[in-house]
Protein backbone atom coordinates (compact mmCIF):
# COMPACT_ATOMS: atom_id res chain seq x y z
CA UNK A 1 0.00 0.00 0.00
CA UNK A 2 1.16 3.37 -1.09
CA UNK A 3 -0.16 6.89 -0.37
CA UNK A 4 -2.68 8.22 -2.50
CA UNK A 5 -0.77 10.90 -3.95
CA UNK A 6 2.16 8.35 -5.00
CA UNK A 7 -0.82 6.06 -6.29
CA UNK A 8 -1.47 8.79 -8.82
CA UNK A 9 1.28 8.25 -10.60
CA UNK A 10 4.46 10.70 -11.80
CA UNK A 11 2.61 13.17 -13.26
CA UNK A 12 1.03 14.92 -10.34
CA UNK A 13 3.19 17.42 -7.90
CA UNK A 14 4.61 16.40 -4.51
CA UNK A 15 5.45 17.98 -1.95
CA UNK A 16 8.68 16.28 0.16
CA UNK A 17 10.85 17.19 2.85
CA UNK A 18 14.57 17.01 2.68
CA UNK A 19 17.52 17.17 5.15
CA UNK A 20 21.18 17.66 4.46
CA UNK A 21 19.70 20.36 1.42
CA UNK A 22 22.34 22.49 1.51
CA UNK A 23 25.37 20.88 -0.47
CA UNK A 24 26.17 17.36 -2.63
CA UNK A 25 22.79 15.24 -3.46
CA UNK A 26 20.52 16.97 -0.98
CA UNK A 27 21.21 20.39 -3.04
CA UNK A 28 20.91 18.79 -6.39
CA UNK A 29 17.65 16.64 -5.25
CA UNK A 30 16.18 19.92 -3.86
CA UNK A 31 16.63 21.92 -7.17
CA UNK A 32 15.63 18.94 -9.82
CA UNK A 33 12.40 18.81 -8.10
CA UNK A 34 11.94 22.80 -7.82
CA UNK A 35 12.44 22.84 -11.23
CA UNK A 36 9.42 20.04 -12.05
CA UNK A 37 7.26 22.48 -9.76
CA UNK A 38 7.28 20.20 -6.80
CA UNK A 39 6.87 21.92 -3.76
CA UNK A 40 10.00 20.99 -1.13
CA UNK A 41 10.44 21.80 2.59
CA UNK A 42 14.57 21.84 2.91
CA UNK A 43 16.36 21.22 6.25
CA UNK A 44 19.93 23.02 6.44
CA UNK A 45 22.45 24.20 9.13
CA UNK A 46 23.55 27.73 8.16
CA UNK A 47 21.43 30.34 7.12
CA UNK A 48 21.43 32.04 3.58
CA UNK A 49 23.02 28.83 1.99
CA UNK A 50 19.65 28.13 -0.34
CA UNK A 51 19.17 32.31 -0.66
CA UNK A 52 19.10 31.40 -4.77
CA UNK A 53 16.64 29.12 -4.79
CA UNK A 54 14.50 30.86 -2.38
CA UNK A 55 14.04 33.63 -5.04
CA UNK A 56 13.89 31.63 -7.83
CA UNK A 57 10.82 29.62 -6.53
CA UNK A 58 9.27 31.42 -3.90
CA UNK A 59 6.66 29.97 -2.14
CA UNK A 60 6.99 26.30 -3.77
CA UNK A 61 10.45 26.38 -1.04
CA UNK A 62 10.48 26.44 2.68
CA UNK A 63 13.90 26.83 4.12
CA UNK A 64 13.92 25.96 7.65
CA UNK A 65 17.23 25.41 9.46
CA UNK A 66 17.51 22.30 11.50
CA UNK A 67 20.44 20.76 13.99
CA UNK A 68 19.70 17.04 12.96
CA UNK A 69 21.34 16.07 16.44
CA UNK A 70 18.88 17.81 18.46
CA UNK A 71 15.72 15.47 18.79
CA UNK A 72 13.48 18.06 19.80
CA UNK A 73 14.67 20.23 17.17
CA UNK A 74 13.35 17.95 14.66
CA UNK A 75 9.97 17.25 16.17
CA UNK A 76 9.64 21.20 16.17
CA UNK A 77 10.94 21.01 12.25
CA UNK A 78 8.33 18.44 11.32
CA UNK A 79 5.71 19.97 12.58
CA UNK A 80 5.97 23.22 11.53
CA UNK A 81 6.88 22.04 7.63
CA UNK A 82 3.31 19.62 7.93
CA UNK A 83 1.37 22.64 9.34
CA UNK A 84 2.85 24.76 6.25
CA UNK A 85 2.83 22.85 3.81
CA UNK A 86 -0.74 20.91 4.76
CA UNK A 87 0.57 17.30 3.51
CA UNK A 88 4.53 16.14 2.60
CA UNK A 89 4.26 13.37 0.49
CA UNK A 90 8.00 11.87 0.72
CA UNK A 91 10.53 12.17 3.38
CA UNK A 92 14.33 12.18 2.51
CA UNK A 93 16.84 11.59 5.24
CA UNK A 94 19.77 12.82 4.04
CA UNK A 95 21.35 14.52 6.61
CA UNK A 96 25.36 12.82 7.17
CA UNK A 97 29.06 12.90 7.02
CA UNK A 98 31.73 10.95 6.72
CA UNK A 99 34.20 10.40 9.52
CA UNK A 100 37.76 8.47 8.25
CA UNK A 101 40.12 7.14 10.87
CA UNK A 102 41.25 3.61 12.58
CA UNK A 103 39.29 3.12 15.52
CA UNK A 104 41.11 3.38 18.03
CA UNK A 105 42.45 6.89 16.50
CA UNK A 106 39.25 8.41 16.49
CA UNK A 107 38.47 10.30 19.91
CA UNK A 108 35.14 10.13 21.85
CA UNK A 109 34.01 13.66 20.83
CA UNK A 110 33.76 12.19 16.98
CA UNK A 111 32.60 8.75 17.87
CA UNK A 112 28.94 10.65 19.35
CA UNK A 113 29.00 13.18 16.70
CA UNK A 114 29.09 10.30 13.89
CA UNK A 115 26.14 8.62 15.62
CA UNK A 116 24.53 11.43 16.38
CA UNK A 117 24.27 12.92 13.20
CA UNK A 118 24.32 9.59 10.77
CA UNK A 119 22.21 7.26 13.34
CA UNK A 120 19.72 8.91 15.55
CA UNK A 121 19.41 11.97 13.56
CA UNK A 122 18.07 9.51 11.00
CA UNK A 123 16.29 7.64 13.60
CA UNK A 124 14.70 10.65 15.41
CA UNK A 125 13.54 12.12 11.60
CA UNK A 126 11.74 9.11 10.66
CA UNK A 127 9.88 8.32 14.04
CA UNK A 128 8.95 12.39 14.25
CA UNK A 129 7.78 12.27 10.50
CA UNK A 130 5.35 8.51 10.86
CA UNK A 131 2.35 9.89 13.42
CA UNK A 132 1.81 12.27 10.33
CA UNK A 133 2.41 10.37 7.44
CA UNK A 134 0.25 7.93 9.33
CA UNK A 135 -2.61 10.56 10.28
CA UNK A 136 -2.51 11.44 6.40
CA UNK A 137 -2.97 7.83 5.06
CA UNK A 138 0.38 6.79 3.99
CA UNK A 139 3.64 8.42 2.35
CA UNK A 140 6.91 7.69 1.47
CA UNK A 141 10.23 7.53 3.26
CA UNK A 142 13.41 7.54 1.36
CA UNK A 143 16.73 7.03 3.55
CA UNK A 144 20.21 7.79 2.00
CA UNK A 145 22.31 4.97 3.17
CA UNK A 146 25.25 4.05 0.85
CA UNK A 147 27.23 1.13 -0.41
CA UNK A 148 28.87 1.70 3.32
CA UNK A 149 25.63 0.36 4.31
CA UNK A 150 26.16 -3.19 3.07
CA UNK A 151 30.14 -3.56 2.83
CA UNK A 152 32.83 -1.87 4.75
CA UNK A 153 36.42 -0.45 4.30
CA UNK A 154 38.99 -0.40 6.79
CA UNK A 155 39.11 3.01 8.49
CA UNK A 156 35.30 3.56 8.42
CA UNK A 157 34.08 1.43 11.35
CA UNK A 158 32.25 4.56 12.67
CA UNK A 159 30.66 5.99 9.53
CA UNK A 160 29.59 2.10 8.45
CA UNK A 161 28.02 1.28 12.25
CA UNK A 162 25.98 4.49 11.21
CA UNK A 163 24.61 2.99 7.73
CA UNK A 164 24.44 -0.54 9.01
CA UNK A 165 22.92 0.71 11.84
CA UNK A 166 20.27 2.70 9.86
CA UNK A 167 19.63 0.20 7.39
CA UNK A 168 18.40 -2.09 9.98
CA UNK A 169 16.57 0.11 11.64
CA UNK A 170 14.42 0.81 7.84
CA UNK A 171 14.18 -2.65 7.41
CA UNK A 172 12.21 -3.52 10.60
CA UNK A 173 9.97 -0.22 10.89
CA UNK A 174 9.26 -0.72 7.06
CA UNK A 175 7.63 -4.12 8.02
CA UNK A 176 5.91 -2.11 11.28
CA UNK A 177 4.05 0.56 9.18
CA UNK A 178 2.71 -1.74 6.33
CA UNK A 179 -0.97 -1.28 7.52
CA UNK A 180 -0.31 2.60 7.27
CA UNK A 181 0.06 2.59 3.65
CA UNK A 182 3.89 4.04 4.86
CA UNK A 183 6.91 2.37 2.41
CA UNK A 184 10.74 3.01 2.32
CA UNK A 185 14.00 2.85 0.35
CA UNK A 186 17.06 2.47 1.03
CA UNK A 187 19.02 4.34 -1.46
CA UNK A 188 22.81 3.44 -1.42
CA UNK A 189 25.34 5.54 -3.84
CA UNK A 190 28.41 4.27 -4.31
CA UNK A 191 31.39 6.97 -4.02
CA UNK A 192 30.00 9.96 -5.96
CA UNK A 193 31.48 13.44 -7.03
CA UNK A 194 30.01 15.24 -4.62
CA UNK A 195 31.83 17.05 -1.14
CA UNK A 196 31.67 14.08 0.71
CA UNK A 197 35.77 14.12 0.98
CA UNK A 198 36.14 18.02 1.32
CA UNK A 199 33.30 17.42 4.45
CA UNK A 200 35.31 14.11 5.84
CA UNK A 201 36.48 14.42 9.17
CA UNK A 202 39.47 13.17 9.88
CA UNK A 203 41.42 11.65 13.00
CA UNK A 204 44.87 12.35 14.16
CA UNK A 205 47.17 9.56 12.74
CA UNK A 206 48.66 7.51 15.30
CA UNK A 207 52.02 6.25 14.02
CA UNK A 208 51.60 2.46 14.04
CA UNK A 209 49.33 2.41 11.71
CA UNK A 210 51.27 3.28 8.93
CA UNK A 211 51.48 0.99 6.22
CA UNK A 212 48.60 -0.81 7.31
CA UNK A 213 44.92 -1.07 5.71
CA UNK A 214 43.38 1.57 7.31
CA UNK A 215 46.70 3.84 6.46
CA UNK A 216 46.28 2.39 2.23
CA UNK A 217 42.94 3.90 2.55
CA UNK A 218 44.06 6.81 3.67
CA UNK A 219 46.60 7.40 0.58
CA UNK A 220 44.09 6.51 -1.40
CA UNK A 221 41.74 9.06 -0.60
CA UNK A 222 44.17 11.46 -0.55
CA UNK A 223 45.78 10.66 -3.97
CA UNK A 224 41.94 10.66 -5.08
CA UNK A 225 42.55 6.84 -6.56
CA UNK A 226 39.77 5.73 -3.90
CA UNK A 227 37.24 4.45 -6.21
CA UNK A 228 35.45 5.13 -9.58
CA UNK A 229 33.11 7.87 -9.47
CA UNK A 230 29.61 8.06 -9.86
CA UNK A 231 27.77 11.11 -11.81
CA UNK A 232 25.74 12.95 -9.11
CA UNK A 233 23.41 14.14 -11.79
CA UNK A 234 22.86 10.41 -12.93
CA UNK A 235 22.61 9.59 -9.21
CA UNK A 236 20.05 12.21 -8.36
CA UNK A 237 18.00 11.19 -11.94
CA UNK A 238 17.97 7.80 -10.90
CA UNK A 239 16.84 8.41 -7.53
CA UNK A 240 14.08 10.29 -8.48
CA UNK A 241 12.63 7.50 -10.84
CA UNK A 242 12.70 4.93 -7.95
CA UNK A 243 10.79 7.33 -5.92
CA UNK A 244 8.09 8.14 -8.53
CA UNK A 245 7.83 4.46 -9.35
CA UNK A 246 4.36 2.83 -7.63
CA UNK A 247 6.61 -0.15 -5.96
CA UNK A 248 9.80 0.14 -5.73
CA UNK A 249 12.69 -1.78 -4.35
CA UNK A 250 13.19 -1.11 -0.40
CA UNK A 251 17.19 -0.85 -1.44
CA UNK A 252 17.84 1.21 -4.43
CA UNK A 253 22.13 0.45 -5.10
CA UNK A 254 23.78 3.10 -7.06
CA UNK A 255 26.83 2.48 -9.04
CA UNK A 256 29.09 -0.13 -10.55
CA UNK A 257 31.27 0.12 -7.14
CA UNK A 258 27.46 -0.80 -5.00
CA UNK A 259 26.51 -3.39 -7.30
CA UNK A 260 29.67 -5.15 -7.41
CA UNK A 261 31.01 -4.59 -4.17
CA UNK A 262 27.75 -5.36 -2.22
CA UNK A 263 27.08 -8.03 -5.09
CA UNK A 264 30.20 -9.78 -4.14
CA UNK A 265 30.18 -9.64 -0.39
CA UNK A 266 26.20 -11.07 -0.60
CA UNK A 267 27.51 -13.98 -2.17
CA UNK A 268 30.34 -14.74 0.23
CA UNK A 269 28.30 -14.64 2.96
CA UNK A 270 25.55 -16.84 1.13
CA UNK A 271 27.80 -19.25 0.74
CA UNK A 272 29.54 -18.95 4.30
CA UNK A 273 26.25 -19.53 5.84
CA UNK A 274 25.23 -22.50 3.76
CA UNK A 275 28.89 -23.79 4.75
CA UNK A 276 27.94 -23.90 7.78
CA UNK A 277 24.24 -25.65 7.48
CA UNK A 278 25.21 -29.01 9.58
CA UNK A 279 26.57 -27.07 12.24
CA UNK A 280 23.68 -24.39 12.95
CA UNK A 281 21.03 -27.30 12.43
CA UNK A 282 22.72 -29.14 14.68
CA UNK A 283 22.39 -26.82 17.86
CA UNK A 284 18.78 -27.28 17.81
CA UNK A 285 16.46 -29.33 20.37
CA UNK A 286 15.55 -32.83 19.98
CA UNK A 287 12.11 -33.28 19.04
Amino acid sequence: MVSMALKQGTNMSKTWFITGASTGLGRLLTERLLARKDRVVATVRRDGVLDELQSLHGERLLVLKLEITDATEIRERVEQAFSAMGRIDVVVSNAAYGLFGAAEELSDAQIDRQLATNLMGSIQLIRAVLPKLREQGGGRIVQVSSEGGQIAYPGFSLYHATKWGIEGFVEAVSQEVVPFGIDFIIVQPGPTRTNFSAALDNAPIMDCYAGTPADEVRRSITSGSFAAFGDAGKTVDAMVDAIDAEHPPLRLALGSSTYDKVGSALQQRLETLQSQRAVALSVMESA
